[in-house]
């Protein structure tokens, strides 16, 4: 039965410890390392985060010569590349260290038929990519990169679509089946990512309609559940119940979230209750309870745990060890995002459990809202960008101490 309350620091069963930053950092030369110092020093300071992209999209709009300065920076330390192919360095390097890569095709914002179309083939390139390469374990895609935000949105309200809306909807499906089924051929899985509510239902059920269809015998696809909001633990139990329903795996990568401060506006502006959660305490309760659910069911459930919380990291390790889950059971990943938390990622993947880093990779210029949002949402983490440059420091001082 699972506890409504979380006490995660009371009597630990493991000792994986992730203050070993010579395990974390030990894919990152002395150059690599004071890099990332001066990088989360600029993130920590709000101010630079929030003018940062208003300034550099007017940069690139008037021509000065700014893309070398992002792409040797920032887009070097968080990004795999602008071509899958400049992305095998990178993979190399996480690999080395036991760690698996995601590859994650971080076109946003795009609205033209001809650009889904061409970022479907994109996806469907990372599968075969991963095909046969042990070094890519999963893929990932958003719906938003197949499709029309605001046909998403008719559909969750429950609009009547116009014929030529209907023409539309049936070509996003036929992008996600086309996606999915490559996914299932070659036996890699594929994670299916969260998105605004208001246009959620949607893709939920997109998403459980090809789980239904490719996971009878192993996880091939996997939906997002975002535990900011208050009714996603219920909704991974409800899921759950269905795929047992309809005998198919239950494929789960359990997120915080991605988009609280918009939801509350929207919700606020709009006058409906917000569906996010009242405090961070809540959203880490309903967390550490979706990973309990899950290991309690994990013949029946396969997680990817996207977290760069360090209690729910060692929570579910000990899940694993309490329950006497092997932890290179394929139903069971650990994930965080390139370039950050280290620590997490290395010292896990060095204790022999499945670990895999988010690659984001595209041309320079489209991939910038997704390297923004990311700077933005790490400076609403209170602690996030000074527990990195601590860690930082704490391995500069070790090489350091060690040099002759």
């Amino acid at each position: 039965m699972l506890s409504n309350v979380t006490d995660l620091k009371a009597s630990p069963v493991t000792t994986l410890s992730f203050e070993n930053t010579e395990i974390a950092f030990r894919h990152a030369t002395n150059f690599e390392l004071k890099r990332a110092y001066w990088l989360f020093r600029i993130i920590n300071v709000n101010f630079l985060v929030k003018i940062g992209p208003p300034v550099t999209n007017f940069a690139i709009k008037i021509g000065l010569p700014i893309k070398g300065i992002i792409k040797s920076t920032i887009f070097k330390h968080f990004c795999g590349g602008e071509t899958i192919t400049e992305c095998d360095n990178t993979i190399k390097k996480l690999y080395a260290g036991g760690v698996g890569t995601i590859l994650d095709y971080s076109i946003e914002g795009e609205d033209d038929e001809s650009v889904f179309d061409n970022t479907r083939d994109e996806i469907i390139r990372t599968i075969v990519r991963a095909s046969g390469d042990k070094a890519v374990p999963i893929t990932v895609f958003k719906v938003t990169g197949v499709g029309r935000f605001s046909l998403l949105e008719k559909l969750d309200e429950g609009l009547e679509l116009t014929i030529v809306e209907q023409e539309e909807w049936k070509k996003v499906q036929a992008r996600v089946l086309a996606i999915c089924e490559k996914a299932y051929k070659t036996s890699i899985p594929v994670m299916i990512d969260a998105e605004e509510t208001w246009i959620q239902k949607t893709i939920d059920l997109l998403a459980l309609n090809m789980m239904a269809r490719f996971n009878k015998q192993k996880a091939i696809v996997y939906n997002t559940y975002q535990m900011y909001r208050h009714d996603k633990l219920e909704s991974i139990k409800q899921d759950y119940s269905q795929a047992v329903a309809g005998s198919f795996i239950l494929g789960a990568k359990i997120v915080r979230g991605a988009y609280m401060e918009k939801e509350r506006k929207r919700a606020d502006e709009k006058g409906y209750p917000s569906p996010i959660q009242p405090n961070k305490e809540a959203t880490d309760i309903d967390y550490n309870n979706a990973l309990r659910f899950c290991i309690d069911h994990v013949d029946g459930i396969a997680i990817v745990a996207g977290t760069h919380n360090e209690d729910s990291c060692r929570l579910l390790a000990d899940l694993l060890n309490e329950k006497h889950v092997d932890p290179k059971n394929p139903h069971i990943y650990f994930s965080q995002l390139l370039g950050m938390s280290d620590n997490l990622s290395f010292n896990l993947a060095n204790a022999d459990y499945n670990v895999a880093k988010y690659v984001p990779y595209g041309p320079i210029k489209a991939v910038l809202p997704y390297l923004f949002r990311r700077a933005q949402e790490n400076t609403a983490i209170a602690g996030q960008m000074s527990r990195e440059l601590g860690l930082i420091v704490k391995e500069k001082k070790r090489r350091e101490s060690t040099v002759v």
